[in-house]
C-alpha cells in the first residue's frame, strides 16, 4: 500500500468508515505495529486487542501481555501464564 493510499484509508477511518478501520487494524498487525494496535485497542476495537495479544505472544512480550491482562483480557492472561510456565 502506498503512502497516499494509507493516508486516504486513515481519512476514511477518521470519518467513521468501519471497513477502513478494520483494514488499518489488519495492516498494523501485518507490519507488527504494536503502537497502532494499542491505539485501536484503546479505542475499543476488540480485533486490535486480539491481534495485539497475538503479536505480543509471538514476541514473548510479557510486559505487553501483563498490561493487557491487567486491563481485563482473559486471553492475554492465559497467554501470559503459558509463556511464564515455559
Amino acid at each position: 500500500m502506498t503512502d497516499p493510499e494509507l493516508t486516504d484509508l486513515r481519512g476514511q477511518a477518521a470519518a467513521g468508515d468501519p471497513d477502513a478501520v478494520d483494514q488499518l487494524i489488519e495492516l498494523a498487525a501485518e507490519r507488527g505495529d504494536a503502537e497502532e494496535l494499542r491505539t485501536w485497542a484503546a479505542a475499543g476495537k476488540p480485533d486490535a486487542v486480539d491481534l495485539l495479544i497475538e503479536l505480543a505472544t509471538e514476541r514473548e512480550d510479557l510486559g505487553e501481555l501483563r498490561r493487557l491482562a491487567e486491563e481485563g483480557s482473559q486471553t492475554a492472561a492465559e497467554q501470559l501464564a503459558e509463556l511464564e510456565g515455559e
